[in-house]
């Protein structure tokens, strides 16, 4: 069994129980790995023999004047940098010293890599950011819509500053409706980073509170440096609101600007992005209202003639047009049947004269009118035919054409 390097210390080294070479290495290795001043190195020196492997890993020489040391770059790490050096370049680098066990030499593996010059703040920035990106703090899924018409600007920023000043002019002007809830902090020195802490989460308490802007004026890195504090960026991440970052001018960038939902170049931009434009609002009532007169007008003339054509419907369907057209089909029949029956009735009456005056003509008392009588026997009522019927003392009645007068015959 190998030894540990506590082991190591305290059995010393002789030709009967000598160390082997893994034992010794292993034993520099923890030497390192349990120096505090080489897990946090900053590096400056010229960059040779730079080349890049299969996987994507980077291994370089750092050295000056006088000595050189191994570099290595994993991918993780590449893939995080802004730009990577060339042979020849001069540049800051951070990371940790330890010792690579299988070739027994120490190598300097680099987690932030910069040109020299740009200063350990930037260095700095850059290895925090790196960091939180990786673990999702500015992730896009992870920003928040703003509210399209706020209730209430929470305003995190120092009171007497002119940033203060043009976010109230920038929100008045725009939309005035909003209420403006100030949070104030110091945004500059060693305090600031716990202030602007402090003045988040009192934000947090006022549930009126639709939108927080985080902001300060312009400045140079130094002065800006509290909003790039990771105490800053995690609270901003924490707010139960979506956060804008108006920090310093249009080409400044802070770690909170990549934390916050929304990044605005300006505080007066920063304003301008957490409310509406009046005007714009004003135009856009306007535009809707004309076009839903127009849809409205459109829509009643539409069912007007929906209406009238459902009108034509129900009155050719009405019963009371059945009523008008059986009504009418009655007077038609009506007068159809007065004029069948006037005409049955004129045949009839021409056909009954026409029976009449035969009949007339066939009566034996119109003879009488010519001077003919019709004579019967009284007692028998027989028509006297032939004289054998007349017999003397036979009493007749004589019928003629204006009366009827008794006689005996002699």
């Amino acid at each position: 069994m190998n030894p540990s390097a506590e082991q190591l210390s305290l059995f010393g080294p002789s030709a009967q129980n000598p160390y082997t070479v893994s034992q010794i290495t292993r034993y520099i290795k923890e030497l390192f790995d349990t120096d505090f001043q080489l897990q946090d190195v900053w590096l400056e020196g010229e960059v040779s023999n730079f080349s890049r492997s299969a996987a994507g890993h980077i291994y370089f020489t750092l050295k000056d004047a006088a000595a050189s040391i191994q570099c290595v770059l994993w991918r993780s790490v590449v893939a995080r940098q802004p730009s990577l050096p060339h042979d020849g370049d001069t540049v800051i680098a951070h990371g940790r010293i330890t010792v690579y066990e299988v070739q027994g030499r120490y190598q300097f593996y680099v987690d932030a890599l910069q040109p020299s010059g740009v200063g350990l703040l930037y260095l700095e920035f850059e290895t925090l950011k790196a960091r939180l990106a990786e673990e999702g703090l500015f992730a896009p899924e992870r920003k928040r819509p703003l509210p399209p018409f706020p209730r209430c600007v929470g305003v995190v920023t120092s009171p007497t500053g002119a940033a203060l000043r043009d976010i109230l002019h920038v929100l008045g002007r725009r939309f005035p409706l909003t209420r403006v809830l100030l949070s104030p902090t110091l945004v500059q020195g060693e305090e600031a980073p716990l202030q602007i802490v402090a003045a988040l989460r009192a934000l947090q308490c006022q549930p009126e509170v639709d939108v927080i802007i985080v902001a300060r004026g312009g400045g140079s890195l130094e002065e800006l440096w509290p909003f790039n504090d990771e105490r800053v960026a995690r609270a901003i991440v924490a707010s139960r609101v979506p956060v804008i970052s108006g920090v310093g001018h249009e080409t400044d960038f802070t770690i909170a600007d990549f934390a916050a939902d929304v990044r605005a170049p300006t505080p007066s931009a920063a304003a301008e992005v957490a409310v509406p434009d009046q005007g714009e609002l004003r135009s856009v009532l306007f535009a809707q209202a004309h076009r839903l007169r127009h849809l409205m007008q459109n829509r009643i003339a539409h069912e007007r003639r929906a209406l009238e054509a459902h009108t034509r419907t129900l009155r050719r369907l009405s019963p009371q047009s059945q009523i008008y057209t059986l009504r009418q089909r009655v007077d038609e029949l009506t007068r159809a049947s007065i004029t069948h029956m006037t005409h049955h009735l004129s045949l009839h009456r021409e056909r009954l004269r026409a029976r009449i005056l035969q009949l007339q003509s066939m009566n034996p008392y119109a003879i009488l009118s010519r001077g003919y009588a019709i004579v019967r026997q009284r007692e028998s009522g027989r028509v006297v035919r032939s004289v054998i019927q007349a017999r003397s003392g036979t009493q007749l009645d004589v019928r003629v054409s204006d009366g009827e007068f008794p006689a005996v015959v002699e």
